[in-house]
């Protein structure tokens, strides 16, 4: 029944992508292909539309598309999927280290404004490499 099926503009829509976007999940493997109506044009079970937000979710928890395909296809086969929780733990080690190097690039630009440098060669501050050697 292709009533029910949803054309390309109105599933990016409803999923608030754009359609190249949703055409690069279908060449990645992340949708399956859609059926064509008797003019040529993409119909999407509605499904498709839940299955975009879910992928969007995991990208915004830090997932790669390669990773996000893993889970997918894994659930495809209905394999149970232990290794996400390994996976996630991953992610927060990986977003601890960036919230720790973000800490410390803050601390360092912090300290050459209240040091009130105007430039990286005439800086005195200690985390400035270059103003050590010109002052």
């Amino acid at each position: 029944m292709t009533s029910a099926r949803l054309r390309t503009g109105e599933v990016a829509a409803l999923a608030g992508l754009n359609i190249q976007t949703l055409r690069y999940y279908e060449r990645r493997g992340l949708l399956a292909e859609p059926i064509r109506s008797i003019g040529g044009h993409r119909l999407y079970p509605p499904d498709t539309v839940a299955l975009l937000h879910l992928i969007k979710t995991a990208q915004r928890l830090g997932f790669t598309l390669d990773e996000v395909a893993e889970f997918l296809e894994a659930g495809r086969r209905r394999d149970p999927t232990p290794e996400l929780r390994r996976r996630a733990l991953d992610k927060i080690a990986e977003i601890d280290a960036k919230i720790a190097d973000l800490t410390a690039i803050r601390g360092a630009l912090t300290g050459v404004v209240d040091a009130r440098c105007d430039s990286l060669t005439d800086c005195t501050h200690p985390d400035v490499p270059v103003g050590r050697t010109h002052r």
